[in-house]
């Protein structure tokens, strides 16, 4: 696997005090990562992204907040509070980080059942998430959807859906919607290397190539399609390369700065000329199992988990970044992860501290007006009428 080079083409007098070049310090930098890979397309972005200290001490922190989030979430299914499905995104923070730092909310974005993190990203609060989580009404879908149904229409988040693939060409259809407006905006298709298989993906890239549609069909290739691999499930899995007629473009989806000038890209080439759309693959890694019940380590070792969180880990590849720039001290980002933890332990308790959600509710939300007199196989004595 890949791992990301951060080196910075800043240089500094070595002649001078330790504490006078700190003051002197430079508070940007010029960093290189991994190359992007393309396809069928006339440039590529270089490898080389200038950022700031403050860029980087905030996608530091918000890829922190949402591991930790997701760490406590797998705490609280194992105490059985958390029920029914729970896929936990840990390991692929740099994507959601670094794809919200290029694009805006008036863009869509639609994603497959890995959803926690890009509910936050979007604005809204841990502990509402918690919260639908848990079942609570003041969760995101009113507690009904949980883990794999977050939504939130007015930052232009769409889900969290919980059928494998059946999200890309819905997000082809928010791609025609931002055409027909003429609002600028570009709709994000997000999607597993396990769904990339599926038939509606083709279906959807072909009604976008023909239509013109300002798409990214994202691809975060986690390398396992629940327990199975990339190279035992796909001929080809270079996912970047699968539209065939649509151009596409590969990157490292463990480095957030890659995301972010990725991205960046993307939404200025989905918006030229009439609109057209684009396949992304983001190499990425998840830590635990495809779901809860998925120890994941019966198809790949032990070994080979704790080698990417050793050598890939996005969040430690920033913290290696902030402190060879001198950004930060080692305690002060230990600081700022002690401060997370006050802010996840205190977002689980709000959340547990909400209402629950009550048995008349669950039938609200699903008819338009006054509801039926009963619900049949329910209501014995008129479950017969019509």
């Amino acid at each position: 696997m890949l791992r990301s080079s951060f080196r910075s083409l800043r240089t500094s007098s070595t002649s001078l005090h330790a504490s006078q070049r700190l003051r002197m310090m430079s508070t940007t930098a010029v960093i290189e990562f991994t190359p992007f890979k393309g396809y069928k397309l006339e440039d590529i972005p270089d490898n080389k992204i200038e950022v700031t200290k403050d860029e980087c001490m905030k996608y530091f922190r918000e890829m922190s907040l949402y591991r930790r989030f997701e760490i406590m979430a797998d705490t609280l299914y194992k105490q059985r509070l958390i029920r029914g499905f729970c896929h936990l995104y840990d390991g692929q923070e740099a994507i959601i980080t670094g794809m919200d730092a290029a694009v805006e909310h008036s863009d869509s974005l639609i994603t497959s059942y890995r959803c926690h993190a890009h509910q936050i990203s979007r604005g809204d609060t841990p502990a509402n998430v918690y919260a639908e989580l848990l079942g609570r009404q003041t969760g995101c879908s009113k507690g009904k959807g949980g883990s794999m149904h977050m939504y939130r229409s007015k930052s232009n988040f769409f889900g969290g859906n919980g059928i494998v693939g059946a999200q890309v060409p819905l997000g082809a259809g928010l791609g025609f919607s931002h055409k027909y407006k003429e609002d600028g905006g570009i709709a994000i298709s997000m999607y597993g290397d396990g769904a990339a298989n599926q038939g509606q993906v083709f279906e959807a890239a072909n009604m976008a190539a023909l239509w013109k549609l300002p798409v990214a069909f994202v691809c975060e290739n986690n390398q396992y399609g629940m327990g199975t691999s990339v190279e035992r499930h796909a001929f080809n899995s270079d996912f970047y390369t699968r539209g065939h007629y649509i151009p596409g473009i590969w990157i490292d989806g463990m480095d957030v700065l890659a995301v972010k000038k990725g991205f960046e890209y993307i939404k200025k080439y989905c918006n030229e000329g009439e609109g057209r759309p684009i396949f992304v693959e983001c190499q990425t890694y998840r830590y635990h199992g495809h779901s809860m019940s998925d120890p994941g380590i019966s198809y790949r070792t032990r070994e080979e988990v704790q080698s990417v969180r050793k050598g890939r880990d996005c969040i430690e590849n920033m913290r290696n970044l902030i402190i060879d720039q001198e950004w930060a001290e080692p305690d002060e980002l230990k600081a700022i992860e002690k401060e997370i933890r006050k802010e996840i332990d205190a977002a689980v308790k709000e959340a547990k501290a909400a209402t629950e959600l009550s048995g008349d509710k669950l039938t609200e939300d699903i008819y338009k007006g006054e509801y039926p007199p009963f619900i049949r196989m329910i209501d014995e004595k008129t479950s017969i009428q019509y």
